[in-house]
């Protein structure tokens, strides 16, 4: 991805050798060493899990794809945004191949999908998708970046609570 060599140096160095000791109110566990994960509330974290999330997401090829949506002349088939993605297609074979190329990659670098935060909506009948024996949940609304999204496209929700806050 263009890293300097130097400054892969310096966050290995950073990230080498951690340890953690979790406090409960029944005392405190025994050192131990983390081999995954970025610090805790330290200002670099974001900046490298977003590297972490580019990575697989131009190793799955979502980039050079057909699926997805068009806007404004170009195809959009995610959006990203902290840890969470968005990804849409407009045929539900695409998405499922858009999934499947995201969970290969990320399961490549030690993630995991989580099938239980992971929803699928459409706004024509689909079939159930199952990923790895577990079903993905279907839902008709979603709430994405503080607004509801809904299947239909119905903004009247939206609009209710702006005009309720003053934002209109």
């Amino acid at each position: 991805m263009g890293i300097p060599d130097h400054l892969i140096c310096l966050l290995r160095n950073l990230y080498a050798g951690q340890e953690a000791t979790v406090r409960t109110g029944h005392g405190t566990t025994d050192w131990f060493q983390i081999g995954k994960g970025v610090h805790q509330g330290c200002i670099l974290s974001p900046c490298l899990f977003n590297l972490y999330a580019e990575y697989i997401m131009r190793n799955a090829g979502l980039e050079e794809t057909q699926a997805g949506i068009k806007i404004a002349g170009r195809n959009i088939n995610h959006l990203r945004y902290a840890d969470d993605t968005t990804l849409m297609a407009e045929i539900e074979e695409e998405l499922k191949s858009l999934l499947m190329k995201v969970k290969v990659e990320s399961e490549k670098v030690g993630l995991k999908l989580n099938i239980q935060k992971t929803k699928i909506m459409a706004s024509s009948p689909i079939t159930s998708w199952e990923i790895d024996g577990e079903t993905v949940e279907t839902v008709s609304d979603f709430i994405f970046w503080g607004s509801k999204v809904t299947a239909g496209g119905d903004c009247s929700h939206e609009i209710k609570t702006h005009s309720l806050e003053g934002k209109l």
